[in-house]
């Protein structure tokens, strides 16, 4: 049973819990948000880079006064926080082009940051230099709240922009123009020279300056000797220099493109390569050969002399050509290469083999398979594709006249008519 001296106590325990306000609240004083920005990572930049620019903004707002009382509400937000930042990266005189819109960053509360990302393009033509880009943040804070009564408080927000310097770095560079270019030997199938002078239209001096050509993607253009050394290669100096290139089977006579680097050490003693320049290199058509002589009538049996006149068809010359047949039963040959010469675009050349021929042979239209040996203008060894040699074999003009059983009976059909008119003769 309780006794009625604890009474008291009870009642004032109850009163404690249940009385509005007796917990305490607190409110801040004096403090603002305090803001700053920098780049993460490397705010040095080639002329014609394309990058990802991130940006950390920092809040170092403090607030210095702190109240607090049982009759104090507790606020929502506090004085040095920055809500809803929105940030905008600005390039004004700077050769930077910025293609991100503005970011929203959300609230940044003090000592705490966050981040924003931009791409942005640095102009080709950018000079060496120290730029600035202005990140302009617009953000809202707690400026004044007011207690009416015990219960209720009312906020005064102010929005405030800010314009935070962001300090970037635009490196010197090499980069090449192309001012001429031509080509020499470049058919399809065979290889060229290529011929191109170069400027340095950049702001940096290379040295050890090697240039290169590149095959650009599944373009029929492959480099077979791809590098010019250059050496020192000043800002404004132009150089020639000279490639091999040949041109795949497969190709069209029609341009394709070939890309053109030059890798050197920059003003920091660092190996780096230029940005390619695509050009455009025409293309001649591919060397080929056609028979143009009508087919040759040969006879079976014992030796011919095979004529077969080949004509350069192709967009090149060739030079030193050999023709070759490659014979088959019924035919066959000691002599089966033949000299051609060299050979212009439209030119001719006759060419003689001597085969032999079966006398068994069938009468009939056969075709003897051809090739043409050649040297290109670059003294490179091809072979032509194959091409058809038609013969023709027919009997012998006179054969009957010379054939062994045609003779002997002509012999018996004689001998039987002067054995009749001299028996004839006899009883006349």
């Amino acid at each position: 049973m309780m006794r009625w001296q604890h009474v008291p106590i009870l009642i004032l325990l109850l009163a404690l819990l249940v009385i509005p306000g007796a917990a305490a609240g607190a409110k801040y004083l004096y403090g603002n948000p305090e803001l700053s920005a920098t780049i993460a990572g490397t705010n040095e930049f080639a002329p014609g880079a394309d990058t990802s620019l991130t940006v950390i903004i920092s809040n170092s707002g403090l607030y210095t006064h702190k109240i607090v009382g049982s009759d104090i509400i507790n606020r929502d937000d506090l004085p040095n926080t920055a809500k809803l930042v929105t940030a905008a990266l600005k390039s004004e005189d700077a050769p930077f082009t910025i293609k991100t819109d503005p970011q929203f960053v959300s609230d940044i509360p003090g000592g705490t940051a966050r981040d924003a990302t931009f791409n942005v393009k640095v102009a080709d033509s950018a000079k060496p230099g120290t730029y600035t880009l202005p990140l302009e943040v617009t953000y809202t804070y707690l400026r004044e709240a007011e207690e009416y009564g015990s219960d209720t408080l009312r906020y005064y927000y102010q929005k405030k922009t800010e314009v935070l310097p962001l300090t970037v770095r635009v490196t010197p560079d090499l980069r090449i123009e192309v001012l001429d270019v031509r080509s020499e030997s470049l058919n399809v199938g065979t290889e060229g020279y290529v011929y191109m002078t170069l400027k340095n239209i950049g702001h940096d001096t290379g040295n050890k300056a090697v240039a290169k050509v590149v095959r650009n993607g599944a373009s029929p253009l492959i480099p077979t000797d791809s590098s010019a050394y250059i050496g020192t290669f000043r800002p404004g100096e132009t150089v020639d220099v000279k490639f091999k290139v040949s041109v795949s089977d497969n190709a069209e006579p029609q341009s394709y493109p070939l890309d053109v680097v030059v890798t050197y050490e920059d003003y920091e003693e660092k190996t780096v390569t230029t940005k390619a320049v695509t050009i455009g290199l025409p293309t001649g058509g591919k060397i080929d050969f056609d028979v143009v002589s009508p087919p040759a009538t040969l006879y079976p049996g014992g030796k011919s002399i095979l004529e077969v006149v080949y004509k350069n068809t192709g967009a090149a010359k060739v030079y030193n050509a050999q023709a070759r047949i490659s014979a088959v039963d019924p035919f066959t040959s000691n002599d089966d290469t033949a000299y051609l010469g060299d050979l212009a675009p439209g030119e001719t050349a006759t060419a003689r083999f001597e085969v032999s021929i079966d006398s068994d042979a069938t009468l009939k239209e056969y075709g003897i398979d051809s090739e043409i040996r050649y040297r290109d203008d670059l003294d490179n060894s091809k072979i032509s594709d194959t091409m058809k040699v038609r013969v023709i074999l027919e009997k012998k003009p006179g054969a009957l006249f010379t054939n062994p059983i045609f003779l002997t009976i002509v012999v018996v059909i004689i001998a039987g008519a002067a054995y009749y008119i001299l028996v004839h003769r006899k009883k006349e």
